[in-house]
C-alpha cells in the first residue's frame, strides 16, 4: 500500500549548544588574569579595541553560562578578567576552563605578572589599596602591601602555571596594549614562538620559558659608528654576521629550539617565549631575535618583542 508523501519539517538553524558539542566551534575566549597592579585593565581595553566583548571581574561560577548566553546572541570573541577579587571562587576556575575546552571553546589564559618592586611602586603612585588589604573573606585591612602581594602570588600559582605569562614590570601602557593585541592576533592553534630581546641590567623577563645569554659575544657598542644603532640596522647585523662565534651561537640556539619544539607543542602550550639577553638590550640580543624570528617564520607562528627598544618613547 502506498503511503502519502510527507514534507519533512524545515530545519531549525542550529544554536550554540549549552554543552558546546558543535564540531566547528569558532568561539574564542581570552581569560585575562594575574597579579593586582600588573595592568589587567589596560590589557582588557586593548582586547576591547581588538573587537572582543569584554567583562571585568566575572565570578568563575558564571563563566560557562555567560559564554553560552553571549554565544546565543552572536558574540564569538570574548575577553574576561578574573583575579583575586573573586578569591573565594578561584578553586572552581581551573575545572571550568577544562569544561570549556571540552565544550569546544578555544580558551586562552593570559597571566599578567610584575616584580614586587614594580607593583609596590604602582600602588604607591595610585594610592589605591591592594584587594587583599580590604575587608573580605580573605582580606585583612591590616595586611602590609608586601604580604598581600605574596599571598596573591600563592593563591594564583596554579592558574599561572596554566597560562601564557606576560611580564609587565618595565612596560608602558601603550606597549602592553600592543603586546596584548599581538598575542591574540596569533590565530594559529599551534604553538606560537615569541622571541624577546632584553637587557640583563634590567632583569630577566618573568615570562621567559627559555633564556639565552649572548653577553660573551663581541659588542657593537664599543664601535663608535655602531653605538647609536640597534640590532635592526644592517650595519650592526653585518658586523655581527662577520663574527664566527656569533654564527656558532646563533646556529646552536636554533638547533636547540628546533630539537625541542615538538615536545613543547605536545605539552599543549599556546606560546613559548625564548628570551635573548645582552648587556643593554640594543645590539646583540636584538640581532638574535630578528634572525631567529626569520629562521622560524616559515616553520611556526612567530612574534618579536624588544623589551628595551619597545619601551622607548
Amino acid at each position: 500500500m502506498n503511503t502519502p508523501e510527507t514534507t519533512p519539517p524545515a530545519e531549525t538553524p542550529a544554536l550554540p549548544s549549552p554543552t558546546g558539542t558543535e564540531p566547528h566551534d569558532d568561539r574564542e575566549v581570552v581569560l585575562v588574569t594575574g597579579i593586582s597592579g600588573s595592568g589587567k585593565s589596560v590589557a582588557l581595553h586593548a582586547l576591547e579595541d581588538a573587537g572582543f566583548f569584554c567583562v571585568d571581574n566575572l565570578p568563575p561560577e558564571l563563566l560557562r553560562d555567560f559564554i553560552r548566553v553571549e554565544s546565543l546572541h552572536g558574540v564569538r570573541r570574548m575577553a574576561i578578567a578574573v583575579d583575586v577579587r573573586t578569591a573565594s571562587s578561584l578553586p572552581a576556575l581551573l575545572p571550568t576552563l577544562d569544561q570549556l575546552k571540552a565544550d569546544g571553546v578555544r580558551v586562552r589564559s593570559v597571566f599578567l605578572n610584575a616584580t614586587t618592586t614594580a607593583l609596590v611602586r604602582r600602588f604607591s603612585e595610585t594610592r589605591r589599596p591592594h584587594p587583599l588589604s580590604k575587608p573580605g573573606a580573605l582580606s585583612d585591612p591590616h595586611r602590609a602591601l608586601f604580604d598581600a602581594i605574596e599571598l596573591e602570588r600563592s593563591l594564583l600559582a596554579d592558574l599561572r602555571e596554566r597560562s601564557t605569562v606576560l611580564d609587565t614590570s618595565n612596560l608602558r601602557p601603550a606597549q602592553l596594549r600592543l603586546w596584548m593585541q599581538d598575542l591574540v592576533g596569533a590565530t594559529s592553534r599551534r604553538l606560537t614562538l615569541v622571541f624577546q630581546s632584553f637587557a640583563f641590567k634590567h632583569g630577566v623577563p618573568l615570562d621567559a620559558d627559555l633564556v639565552f645569554d649572548v653577553r660573551v659575544l663581541p659588542n657593537p657598542f664599543y664601535l663608535r659608528e655602531l653605538r647609536p644603532l640597534t640590532g635592526r640596522d644592517e650595519a650592526v647585523a653585518d658586523y655581527l654576521r662577520e663574527q664566527p662565534e656569533v654564527n656558532e651561537m646563533l646556529s646552536q640556539i636554533e638547533t636547540f629550539v628546533r630539537r625541542w619544539l615538538p615536545a613543547f607543542e605536545q605539552d599543549q602550550r599556546s606560546y613559548l617565549t625564548v628570551a635573548i639577553g645582552c648587556t643593554g638590550g640594543q645590539h646583540r640580543s636584538v640581532f638574535f631575535v630578528e634572525s631567529l624570528a626569520q629562521r622560524f617564520g616559515e616553520l611556526v607562528g612567530t612574534l618579536k618583542r624588544h623589551r628595551e627598544l619597545d619601551a622607548r618613547p
